[in-house]
Order: structure tokens, then C-alpha cells, then sequence
């Protein structure tokens, strides 16, 4: 039995997440990065074992399907879902599906499984997201319809410049851009240091170009020990007077994540745990030369879709493609920024674009599971290339 707007009760099925995982998050860096001989679908073929490693009362010929969101389905990220499934040994009979959305497709994934749940197509669904950005970069093989620059001006809608314009719209300075940032590196490094992110990162043994071997448990990108007078050294990224710099904008990574997700009554038959449900969510369309403020629609949307109230939220993860649209969004939405990215956020622990959706969500599930008990409701949001955003909303049962 579900719970629908102003609390009415619905004969439809309950979404809940019986389980989040996700990969450490690498640098997408040909030299440096922790992850650079690690191909996407190694990266989705891990996930997919340890899924149901963790979850024995689990077969894979149990899944009804396979959601993967990937935001450049390009080279070895062409039919990723599928060709890891396949590649891992999983059986043939149980179909996959890419999700295409840029930054949100893995929260695209997760509403695509929860809405079939709740539509009674089945009930044990896999969503997650993927994406390596060494291998395949931003925007590959992508190409700009013409008439799109009858419409709007092609230099403006790159994400680097969307966030100057959503910073002077809003008003945000770059001093608060890089005390955002500072602080999300030191709750990343605070959260990973007490152990916070055990539970859902599964390490991997990464095998480098001499044959040495190493066992990567952590992200990469999370810097404990810089500084605001640092960040103040960085020149502007994206325009000569700008206020954005590499600081307090997302990094390119590698990573995928991955989530367990069943109807509430098949869960209780199997005797799994859980934690939260799913409660609403929403997809919006913005201006996509000021893309990073798709939360702000979109989770007003998924709210008024609850029957909920911004004051309702007890723990926010938004992701952080940009300080700038992070702190306009939430300042839009008057939600307390000590509710927001307890762990750290992108910034931080990295945005593998494609996978984010997902891990945002995956931490949210964490956070209200051990570090607050007492929370009623979490949101998860993200902005969206070429202007859109997604919400979705989660209730503890």
C-alpha cells in the first residue's frame, strides 16, 4: 500500500532500497588516476557481483531488470549495461537498459525501477550508473544540432559557463564558492576517515601498466588539506573575470555505483532490510544556459507531489557539479545549508557524471541509516546538462 499526495493511500506498490554500493571514484587522469587501467564495464561488472554477493537470498535470474544510466554512450560505454552483464557471466534472459539523462541518468535509472515496481511490472530491480571519463570524455562524438544555434548561443551552454551566469544571477560570491568547497573536502575527509563509507564502497584491485597491484578502498579527489588561502591563488576557469575556478568546480572522474531496489512486499517475503522508500520525485526542463538551477524546480515539483514542505526535509544530498549552483539552489529553496552533503559532496568525492544520480542516493540511504536515525525524509537532487533537473524524495519506514 502506498502513500500518495496529502496522504492518501493508493493500491499501488512500495519502492524500497534493500541495498547501495558503489566503486571508489577515480581521477580521470591517464598518469594519476587510481583507476586509469580500470574499463567502464569492470567497473559495473564489480558492482554487479558484490550486489549480490552481499544479497545471497538474491539470485541474478531473480532481476526483473537492469537500469544503468550513462551520460556519454560512446566507445567502450556503447550498451554498457548490458555488454557488462554479459561479460560478468550474468544470465541472458534478464534484459538491461541504458539511461541517458547527462549528470541525473542514474537517478533516471532509479525512477525507471521504481515506477515499474510500483506499476507492479515486478518487483527486484537493479539501478545504478556508470561513466569513465578518461576513456570517454565530455560531450564525445557529440554533435549540436544547427538550428539549436538559432536558439541559443552555442559558447553558452557548456557547463563551465552556465555556472558564471548562475553565480551573478544569484549573487554568489567566490569566497562563498570556496568555503563550500573547503568544507566539503574536509566532511568528505572526516566521513572517510571515521569510516563512513564502508558500507557502500567496494574496493578494487587495480592492476597498473608495470603489473604492480593495489587496492583502492577510497576517493580519490577528497583534499584534507587545502585551503581557502590556496583556492584564492586559482585563476578563473571559464572566463578572464569569472568567479568559478577548478576548486569549486566538479572534477572529471571515474566510478560507477549500484542499488538493489524491491517492492516493500517481496523484500519482507525474502526477509531483507531496509531502510527508506521511495516517496516522489520530478523531472523539469530549465533554461539550459543556467543548468545548474534543475534542482530548485524540480525538487519544489517532487515536494508538492508528497505533499511535503521544504521544512520537512531532514537530510539533503545535492550533487555539486558547481559550488555556485549548489549554494544558489539551496539558497533558492531556503533549505539549511548544515541539512546538505553531511559526508562532503561532489566537490570532493568526485562526479563520474552518468553514476552520480545513484551515488547521491546511495549515500543518502547511509547517512539516514547510521548517522541520522531520527530523520523522517531525504531529498536527492542534481542539475542537468542542457538544462534540466531531477528530485527524488525518501521516506523512512
Amino acid at each position: 500500500m502506498g502513500i500518495g499526495v496529502e496522504g492518501k493511500e493508493e493500491n499501488v506498490k512500495e519502492a524500497v532500497i534493500v541495498d547501495g554500493i558503489r566503486t571508489p571514484t577515480g581521477r580521470a587522469h591517464a598518469e594519476k588516476g587510481w583507476l586509469r587501467t580500470v574499463a567502464p564495464d569492470e567497473l559495473l561488472g564489480t558492482l554487479y557481483k558484490a550486489i549480490f554477493e552481499r544479497n545471497q537470498a538474491v539470485k541474478p535470474e531473480d532481476i526483473e531488470a537492469v537500469y544503468i544510466g550513462c551520460a556519454n554512450l560512446s566507445g567502450p560505454q556503447n550498451s554498457i549495461a548490458r555488454m557488462s552483464w554479459l561479460a560478468y557471466g550474468f544470465p541472458e534472459s534478464v534484459p538491461q537498459n541504458n539511461i541517458e539523462m547527462q549528470c541525473a541518468s542514474a537517478m533516471a535509472a532509479i525512477q525507471h525501477c521504481v515506477r515499474a515496481i510500483m506499476a507492479d511490472e515486478g518487483d527486484i530491480y537493479i539501478a545504478g550508473g556508470v561513466e569513465d571519463m578518461l576513456r570517454v570524455g565530455m560531450a564525445a562524438n557529440m554533435e549540436f544540432p544547427p538550428k539549436l544555434g538559432e536558439r541559443y548561443n552555442p559558447l553558452d551552454l557548456p557547463m563551465g559557463p552556465t555556472a558564471e551566469k548562475v553565480a551573478a544571477a544569484y549573487n554568489i560570491s567566490r569566497e562563498e564558492q570556496e568555503k563550500w568547497a573547503l568544507a566539503s573536502h574536509q566532511k568528505a575527509a572526516t566521513a572517510r576517515d571515521a569510516g563512513k563509507f564502508k558500507n557502500e564502497i567496494i574496493p578494487l584491485e587495480v592492476t597498473y601498466e608495470d603489473g604492480s597491484k593495489k587496492v583502492i578502498d577510497s576517493d580519490q579527489n577528497i583534499r584534507p588539506d587545502t585551503t581557502l588561502e590556496l583556492m584564492a591563488t586559482m585563476a578563473p576557469a571559464f572566463k578572464p573575470d569569472g568567479v568559478v575556478t577548478a576548486a569549486t568546480s566538479s572534477p572529471l572522474n571515474q566510478g560507477a555505483s549500484l542499488m538493489l531496489l524491491m517492492s516493500r512486499d517481496k523484500a519482507d517475503e525474502l526477509g531483507m532490510s531496509y531502510t527508506l522508500r521511495y516517496k516522489a520525485g520530478a523531472q523539469v526542463g530549465v533554461d539550459p544556459t543556467m543548468m545548474g538551477i534543475g534542482p530548485i524546480d524540480a525538487s519544489r515539483k517532487a515536494l508538492n507531489r508528497a505533499g511535503l514542505t521544504v521544512d520537512d526535509i531532514d537530510v539533503v544530498e545535492v550533487n555539486e557539479a558547481f559550488a555556485s549552483q549548489s549554494l544558489a539552489c539551496m539558497k533558492e529553496l531556503k533549505i539549511p545549508l548544515e541539512k546538505v552533503n553531511l559526508w562532503g559532496g561532489a566537490l570532493a568525492l568526485g562526479h563520474p557524471l552518468g553514476s552520480s544520480g545513484c551515488r547521491i542516493t546511495v549515500t543518502l540511504n547511509n547517512i539516514m541509516k547510521t548517522d541520522k536515525t531520527d530523520a523522517k525524509y531525504g531529498l536527492a537532487t542534481l542539475c542537468v546538462g542542457f538544462g534540466q533537473g531531477n528530485a527524488s524524495i525518501w521516506e523512512r519506514v
